[in-house]
């Protein structure tokens, strides 16, 4: 085997001063060397093999014997760029230290086999200094690479994983936003952040249409559009398609689907699938309303599409991944992503990560899409069912009436505590208080029944003790559970032909029935009298005849009607609060029924604890009213529904502060809280709260609602009219907003007009 190999070169100084047996050491060093090694002759362009060692022939495969002569690109596996000899060459004899060069090279062994080598090269030179041989070390790294690779992979799943969670997490945090109009944009933003090219929602709001946010108000119709999935196609009454002209005795034959994405949307497919954007989906089908608008998005005109080729033969069509948006019910829109590829075909092209990324993400914006209208319908069914038993008043003429209702619930607009004012006919007005035991759902529900039977009494029958017995037989055969306590009383003003010395024509005469309630108090030249007769049990218990009790009203005389979670207090008897309220109402000052009613709330309802009823009516009084205001709180609220009615009330308000307050530009005001209630009754939900302030150098408006988006100034809609509400009130007054618990505050202060 020896004599099949070359000896190495003496490199000493002098051959001569070598022990004779060193070159037969070295040959037997380097055979015995555990590492592949060769002795190159660099002078061809391709080095070829002088000398070979065994542990290269238990690297490679090939015998150490056969490989001298022979080019070292023996060892370049098929397919790979091989050895770069001029660039090696290069990188030699530019090191002046002649260090080696080391890479590492897919490499062929000599079975066919592939393996991963580590090279090392590096110049020999004999004793003149001149490099005659390259020496090679190589050594199998095939192991190492794969650790590697597999590290790589791991790292690289792992990433991925995280990418995943990190994009999951922002996802579920854009969603709790869901009243930004631009929600789904931002997730398809951040989609498009290294996961797929491009992606957008379209969202299946009675047709299919593009969204970058959620409409909450969307009613959708149910249903799916089979017909349209087949063009020309006749259908029976079933649904299914048929052959046109061929009767229905025969063999029918159906016509194949030319609209892929209605299986999606009809949930018959789970998805995701593979769209093309063809040119040749038929009109009203959702392929053809997605595939032009993916077209235009992704900006490919139709022309270069069809490139003068019929669009049924071409297979080249421009794909992208639509997955389905599920609810809990119905497919409520699509998906739609490019992946980063472009060269991606077909679904198993496309990682799985990705896909089970995009799936998450799918099923996250359809549960929130679902969460979002199902909460916004309940939220509308509450909010109608609440107003139609929100407390009502009518304008009676001849009298000043202010009104008060309070919930304690957070949750809830209406409880167990209700008042009404009636305008029965021209000659009488009704009024009813009354307070439900309790104030949760089911409190309220039998208020609902309660004022409903009331009123419909109210009306059919003129005496209160008639309406009050009346009441009673009904709930009794309604078998309702809660008990409840509440006044009905009647006024009517006196005429000429109807008076007497004792109650002058333009009196008004007062009429009521208690049932179980707390007597109503008349405040009179200020002193507080309690009304406490025609007092009987409570609603449903009145086993006994009821009575009616009568008082006759003089000019400035005021009634206060209440519910006990006026006076009420865990620390303070009901005894003690009612003496408090009468107390209140003589200390008040005020000449209007709204002045009276806003110091009775500033001294007694500051913590109320139960819900809150309070029905002021007052007489005019000509000679007092035009009298100097006295001293008194100047500032005054009302708590309206979300209705139109509230407008005009609104503006009623305002007239009377300013009236009773002496203050000027009343016109101005007028205008300016007709238009800020108007957009809470528009825009807005619930209750309106309004207040007013007398500031000293102006009058200042307040307009609580429940929707926390703020007023905006526009220069109006096109085609439509409004849109310039806040312009006129920017034009007349000083304004700002500011949110205020679940809505927002809108308050004005009236610019002093020009004199």
């Amino acid at each position: 085997m020896r004599s099949a190999q070359a000896h190495l070169p003496v490199s000493g100084p002098d051959a001569g001063d070598e022990p004779t047996d060193l070159p037969v050491v070295r040959d037997r060093a380097l055979q015995a060397a555990g590492i592949a090694t060769l002795i190159l002759d660099p002078a061809p362009d391709v080095p070829t093999i002088v000398w070979a060692n065994e542990a290269f022939s238990r690297a490679t495969g090939y015998p150490a014997r056969d490989v001298v002569g022979l080019a070292l690109t023996i060892l370049e596996a098929p397919g790979s760029a091989g050895f770069d000899f001029a660039a090696l060459r290069a990188d030699l004899v530019g090191d002046e230290d002649d260090l080696p060069q080391t890479w590492r090279m897919l490499s062929a062994r000599a079975d066919g086999g592939m393996a991963w080598f580590e090279y090392s090269v590096a110049q020999v030179r004999d004793r003149d200094n001149t490099v005659r041989h390259w020496v090679a070390m190589i050594t199998d790294v095939s192991q190492e690479v794969l650790e590697r690779e597999e590290q790589a992979r791991s790292i690289a799943v792992e990433r991925a994983a995280r990418t995943t969670l990190d994009l999951v997490s922002l996802v579920s945090d854009l969603l709790t936003d869901l009243d930004y109009p631009y929600v789904l944009r931002e997730v398809a933003q951040h989609l498009q952040h290294g996961v797929v090219g491009w992606a957008g929602f379209f969202l299946n709001d009675n047709g299919l249409v593009f969204s970058e946010g959620i409409n909450v108000s969307v009613t959708t119709q149910g249903g799916s559009n089979r017909p349209a999935r087949e063009a020309g196609v006749s259908v029976d009454a079933l649904g299914d398609s048929r052959t046109p002209g061929v009767s229905v005795e025969h063999t029918l034959s159906i016509a194949p689907a030319i609209d892929p994405l209605q299986d999606l949307l009809d949930g018959q497919v789970a998805g995701p699938i593979t769209f093309p954007l063809r040119t040749d989906y038929p009109m009203g089908t959702a392929a053809r309303v997605l595939a032009h608008e993916m077209r235009e998005r992704l900006g490919i005109p139709d022309a270069t599409e069809t490139g003068g080729e019929a669009a049924a033969d071409r297979d080249d069509w421009p794909m992208v991944v639509v997955h389905a948006v599920p609810g809990r019910r119905r497919v409520l829109g699509l998906l739609v992503t490019t992946p980063t590829d472009s060269s991606v075909a077909a679904l198993s092209d496309v990682d799985a990560t990705t896909m089970t990324l995009l799936h998450v993400v799918a099923r996250r914006v359809g549960m929130a899409i679902d969460n979002v209208r199902l909460y916004a319908r309940e939220h509308q069914l509450a909010e109608t069912l609440q107003r139609a038993m929100l407390p009502e008043q009518a304008d009676i003429a001849g009298l000043d009436v202010w009104t008060y209702y309070a919930p304690t619930s957070d949750h809830a607009q209406v409880g167990g505590d209700w008042y009404d004012v009636l305008h029965i006919d021209d000659e009488v007005a009704g009024l009813v208080i009354g307070d439900v035991v309790g104030h949760d759902i089911e409190a309220a529900a039998t208020m609902g029944q309660l004022r409903s039977v009331v009123r419909s009494y109210a009306f059919e029958l003129t005496t209160p003790e008639l309406v009050l017995e009346r009441v009673d037989q009904l709930m009794v055969g309604m078998r309702v559970p809660r008990s409840a306590s509440l006044v009905y009383a009647t006024l009517r003003q006196i005429k000429a032909e109807t008076a007497t010395p004792t109650e002058p024509a333009g009196r008004w005469r007062l009429e009521y029935s208690r049932a179980g309630h707390l007597p109503p108090l008349l405040l009179r030249g200020g002193k507080v009298s309690q009304l406490s007769g025609a007092g009987g049990a409570l609603i449903g218990f009145g086993s006994r005849a009821r009575g009616t009790a009568a008082e006759t009203l003089e000019p400035g005389d005021a009634l206060i009607f209440y519910t006990d979670g006026l006076i009420e207090r865990r620390n303070r008897a009901l005894r003690a609060g009612l003496a408090a309220l009468v107390d209140a109402a003589e200390r008040s000052a005020a000449t209007d029924a709204a002045g009276i009613g806003e110091e009775l709330l500033a001294r007694l309802a500051d913590a109320p604890e139960d819900d809150v009823a309070v029905v002021v009516v007052r007489v005019p009084d000509p000679v007092a009213d035009g009298a100097p205001p006295a001293m008194s709180p100047r500032s005054r609220r009302w708590l309206l529904p979300s209705e139109p009615a509230s407008i005009g009330r609104a503006r009623h308000a305002v007239l009377r502060t300013c009236q009773a307050w002496e203050l000027d530009d009343v016109a101005n005001a007028e205008l300016v809280v007709s238009e800020i209630v108007a957009n809470g009754v528009l825009h807005g939900w619930g209750h309106i709260s309004l207040r007013l302030f007398d500031t000293g150098d102006g009058l200042r408006i307040e307009v609580e609602d429940s929707n926390p988006a703020p007023p905006v100034t526009t220069d109006g809609h096109a085609n439509r009219l409004g849109g310039y509400g806040m312009q006129i009130v920017e034009r007349l007054a000083d304004w700002g907003w500011r949110p205020s618990g679940s809505g927002k505050l809108v308050w004005a202060k009236i610019r002093p007009s020009a004199r």
